[in-house]
């Protein structure tokens, strides 16, 4: 990487900016004064990059992209609120994520080594993991959590206030409104679960009798018998040698704001037609 910082000299980049070594800075791309670019970050053309807003070393941003954009948000009161973008981030064209708000968090926060396809959208306080990949136009609504290792799909919207577990995988074209759980696939309109991302545990190197143990517990929660609730609570005792299910089972016991999102009437045990050997 060069060490060399380079500003297009039709580009604004307001007097206050922070600028890293070895920036790439393309035509037409306006940083504000509280902005801060960290090393290693390119901005290929027509980029803005609004308010109190921090991108991590080696992120690429493209064209039409506009980081930092105040909040859609009607009770936001003007005052000084942040977007973090973490390092090593790949955001494509026309993405938009917006600061915080002054009556909520405050900021809004990504992680690092995220993949944010054309015209994604985070919107105002929201938290999001790494390793993160956000396929065309999904989009998160205000104040949502999203874990880490996270999918989703193509013109997929998640709600205000939902939660997003580690290793989730969205399905396109859902409208996602209600919480769903670590290590699960959730889609349709509303979306409900499909089972397991057994093909993302794989690839995220979880050994097979971890997969079975979470396979395990799965069924147990969801056990139209008796209520999740009662489930959890049979499940927290069979599971607690087992770090995968008891995040799950944490996950739920903690609530949000949002409800969860459960197995479709005929998918409890759909989990993707995979075996998880």
């Amino acid at each position: 990487m060069s060490t060399e910082t380079f500003i297009h000299p039709l580009a604004a980049v307001e007097p206050g900016a922070q600028i890293g070594t070895g920036v790439r800075i393309g035509p037409f791309c306006h940083v504000s004064a509280e902005a801060v670019i960290g090393d290693g970050v390119e901005l290929v053309s027509h980029v803005s990059v609004l308010n109190a807003t921090t991108i991590g070393a080696g992120t690429k941003v493209y064209p039409m992209a506009i980081l930092g954009g105040p909040p859609q948000n009607t009770r936001h009161k003007g005052g000084r609120t942040t977007l973090t973008i973490g390092s090593n981030c790949t955001i494509r064209e026309g993405v938009t994520m917006h600061v915080g708000t002054d009556t909520s968090r405050g900021a809004t926060v990504v992680g690092d080594n995220g993949y944010f396809l054309a015209y994604a959208h985070i919107a105002h306080d929201c938290i999001v993991g790494s390793n993160v990949t956000f396929a065309n136009g999904a989009t998160l609504g205000g104040h949502c959590e999203v874990g880490d290792n996270v999918n989703i799909g193509g013109l997929t919207a998640v709600h205000q206030f939902v939660r997003i577990g580690d290793n989730a995988f969205l399905g396109g074209c859902s409208a996602v409104v209600g919480d769903v759980i670590p290590y699960a696939i959730a889609m349709g309109n509303r979306a409900s679960l499909r089972g397991l991302n057994i093909v993302g545990l794989k690839r995220s190197g979880f050994p097979r009798a971890e997969i079975h143990q979470l396979r395990r517990a799965y069924r147990m929660i969801f056990d139209r018998s008796r209520t999740v609730a009662e489930n959890v609570e049979l499940a927290r005792v069979e599971f607690s040698e087992s770090p995968a299910a008891m995040k799950i089972i944490d996950f739920i016991s903690s609530r949000g704001k949002r409800h969860f999102a459960v197995p479709a009437l005929k998918s409890e045990t759909d989990d993707n037609g995979d075996d998880g050997d």
